[in-house]
């Protein structure tokens, strides 16, 4: 009887333990174990040659100064040179990179006749791409009903095929090789729907969808890293970059951040998966966190939870009050 009470005791404590864990996580267990006993980026990264789109704001300008700090070479793309080349100098200051360990790649996500030049020009420059991190993209801030098709066309285009055909180019040079990393930044909504973002959570689903069925189809190849990330709210330029219900009309101002994640912490949180080879990467503060595992092990009650503050998002966004104060904050009543 005393070793049932004990054993009783001992898995109370574990649960109780695990249930104080989560309630102060900001990632996937699998992924906040890797942070703790795992290989760190430093080492495993180091003199690796990694190609960041979107690697001029955002998201993807914090992971080329993390990587820079790692001892990374790297190859950042994006549209905008000038702001490449500003991210390049700052890696410079403050990193031991040399000018020759970074290569500034102008890149339109969009023109995929190109896609197979430019990774040409990037294996001549360094010999090789050991990994892909696919973060270029747009978000969505509209109601469905007022949004032009033509929206949903260019956010598939962008998001969706552009990113399919860069990785179709670099992939092949990585199994010629038998060994690389293919990382792709999804989405929270590449899980789980959301209002105002109906087109770009759909361009989410499909790269989840494309990447969990290339990853199976390369099970021949097991040093070949598929990885996807789906971050949470992040501070970023995203929302205000983000598509309307018109393809030239503005975003609105955007609103403030300093309730989500520090970019600093997600990107951290991207390259210990990459290090140690996650496969699939949960990164969120709560209770957004929580919203993963709802949708994974109770979807009836996530849809309810979803449904009451989709509701408030949608009545905010239509009053012309910051939306995602129906996640953080109480709405403001008239």
């Amino acid at each position: 009887m005393d070793i049932c009470v004990t054993l009783l005791i001992g898995i109370a404590v574990y649960f109780i333990v695990q249930f104080v864990r989560f309630i102060f996580a900001d990632a996937d267990f699998s992924l906040l174990w890797s942070t703790l006993s795992g290989s760190k980026p430093e080492i495993k990264l180091k003199g690796l040659v990694v190609w960041v789109t979107g690697a001029s704001s955002g998201i993807g300008e914090e992971l080329a100064y993390q990587l820079a700090g790692c001892g990374s070479r790297l190859i950042l793309s994006a549209r905008r040179v000038d702001e490449l080349n500003r991210v390049k100098r700052h890696c410079l200051d403050f990193s031991s990179l040399q000018e020759k360990d970074i290569l500034v790649l102008p890149l339109d996500l969009l023109e995929r006749k190109s896609h197979e030049a430019k990774t040409k020009t990037a294996i001549q420059h360094f010999g090789n791409i050991d990994i892909l991190i696919n973060n270029g993209g747009r978000s969505q801030r509209s109601l469905c009903l007022e949004t032009s098709v033509d929206v949903y066309q260019a956010l598939m285009e962008l998001n969706f095929l552009g990113t399919v055909s860069l990785t179709k180019q670099v992939l092949p040079h990585m199994l010629q090789r038998g060994s690389g990393s293919v990382v792709t930044v999804s989405s929270l909504v590449g899980l789980a729907g959301a209002p105002l973002a109906t087109g770009y959570s759909a361009s989410k689903h499909a790269l989840q969808g494309f990447f969990n069925s290339l990853r199976t189809e390369l099970t021949d190849y097991p040093k070949i890293l598929i990885s996807t990330v789906c971050p949470g709210p992040v501070q970023s330029q995203i929302v205000k970059n983000a598509f309307t219900e018109d393809l030239g009309k503005a975003s609105p101002t955007a609103p403030e951040q300093l309730h989500k994640m520090a970019t600093s912490r997600c990107v951290r949180l991207i390259l210990v998966g990459i290090a140690n080879g996650v496969k699939e990467m949960w990164i969120a503060q709560q209770p957004f966190l929580l919203f993963y595992y709802l949708w994974q092990y109770a979807p009836t009650l996530a849809w309810y939870i979803t449904d009451v503050l989709g509701r408030k998002r949608v009545q905010n966004f239509k009053a012309g009050l910051d939306a995602d104060a129906a996640y953080f904050t109480k709405p403001k009543t008239s």
